[in-house]
């Protein structure tokens, strides 16, 4: 009866858009309550879900981040491939994919991509008579790539949870996000058709050159940060580290980012880490609750009991995080659902990091779809539109991303080929 009052409980406030944190914490300390649990326990869970070395990175990548959509990096970007690709039918559809596959090696959030780059992309697409909705949906899907690709917030957190190589799990993400920047710039080539009016940028060797000079520094990031991590030198918390100083020191010495403004970015850091936390300590005070009501023992029933292939639980898995995502924060989802099926999936000899990669894909496209859409709403205040412009926009980008989650299943193979080649 505790759990059902607690379930209906958490549904009615994420009906009302409570927050997610608090959607979570308010019934579970009711439960604690109710059942004669310890408050102090709550609080020790609470703060021990935090109390992670793996997870010091979240804030450290965050900082990175930040310090690179204030300092301009995404508009450096934007120029070079612009100049790059500008000259192709549809060029701004592709140098949307192009910058966001760039941008995703620093950012590893999908809602700073999208506010950074749509700034930038959405404005030149409608300068350039490409429709609205074209403009907000490849910019809102392109933005997923940064929580695939690394360094990425969720695969942090997949790896802190699972206790796998994050480094493992870093490189495995690198082939889904390419094929996603693949899949959709096949989408952009097809759309593109029925658009004959859309402008283009004639192409200057000299432009590309200029541009190309001005990107040598962020590009050289993601080799310190990735190159560190898979080479042994830094652990991701380390690596972090140094790729936000580094990204600091870049901004400055560009003089695109000021040092009266590091309040400010500090600030933002501290607002989104925070954000990111709350949601890891209340879910994991629920994934207690759920653990001590024996729920994933009754789930890891009712699934060997329905089949004992791995494929079919990679597609069941599959579809759950695409339910899942799109009412709850992602985040949320993984410190629930990890502890669960991680035991289940070792049970079909499922590799840790294929299911990681196969989650974090799966929820990501929850950001594109309501009720939760975080990406949906952010690219509706920066484009002044409605928010279903933007879903309507978006829904032929989808259908790429669908089709990588189907091939993760298929051929999960493909995802360790990386991982095993670097040795991780």
């Amino acid at each position: 009866m505790e759990l059902l009052l607690l379930t209906i409980a958490i549904v009615v406030l994420l009906v009302l858009r409570v927050p997610v944190a608090f959607a979570f914490l308010g019934p579970s300390l009711g439960y604690m309550w109710l059942t004669g649990q310890s408050v102090g326990l709550a609080l020790r869970l609470i703060i021990n879900a935090t109390a992670s070395f793996p997870l010091l990175a979240v804030p450290l990548f965050v900082l990175l981040g930040v310090i690179a959509n204030r300092g301009g990096i995404a508009d450096r970007l934007f120029d070079f491939a612009l100049a790059l690709l500008g000259r192709m039918r549809g060029g701004l559809g592709y140098v949307s994919v192009g910058v966001s596959l760039g941008f995703s090696w620093m950012s590893g959030s999908a809602v700073a991509d999208a506010a950074a780059l749509g700034k930038v992309q959405i404005p030149a697409m409608l300068r350039n008579s490409y429709p609205l909705t074209f403009g907000v949906g490849v910019t809102g899907a392109a933005s997923l790539i940064a929580p695939v690709m690394p360094p990425s917030i969720p695969a942090v957190i997949f790896a802190g949870l699972a206790a796998v190589s994050t480094g493992a799990l870093f490189a495995a993400s690198v082939i889904p996000a390419v094929l996603m920047a693949v899949g959709l710039c096949i989408v952009v080539f097809f759309l593109v058709r029925r658009m004959p009016d859309i402008r283009r940028t004639p192409f200057s060797m000299q432009r590309v050159v200029q541009t190309g000079r001005r990107v040598i520094g962020p590009l050289l990031a993601p080799v310190i940060i990735l190159g560190g991590i898979l080479g042994g030198f830094f652990t991701p918390t380390e690596a972090a580290a140094v790729g936000a100083a580094y990204m600091l020191l870049l901004c400055l010495v560009y003089r695109s980012l000021h040092v009266r403004e590091l309040p400010k970015v500090l600030g933002e850091t501290v607002t989104t880490t925070a954000a990111i936390m709350l949601i890891v300590s209340s879910a994991s005070l629920l994934g207690y609750i759920l653990a001590r009501e024996r729920v994933p023992q009754l789930l890891a029933e009712n699934v060997f009991g329905f089949t004992e292939n791995g494929t079919v639980f990679l597609a069941m898995t599959a579809v759950l995080m695409l339910i899942l995502g799109t009412v709850i924060d992602p985040t949320a989802v993984l410190v629930l659902v990890v502890p669960i099926l991680l035991p289940i999936s070792a049970g079909f000899g499922v590799d840790p990091i294929v299911l990681g990669v196969l989650m974090i894909v799966a929820l990501m496209i929850g950001l594109l779809t309501p009720p939760v859409g975080t990406v949906l709403y952010v690219l509706s205040h920066v484009a002044e539109t409605k928010v279903s412009v933007v879903f309507r926009g978006s829904l032929p980008f989808i259908v790429p991303l669908l089709v990588i989650c189907v091939l993760i299943v298929l051929f999960p193979e493909a995802v360790l080929w990386l991982p095993e080649v670097l040795g991780l």
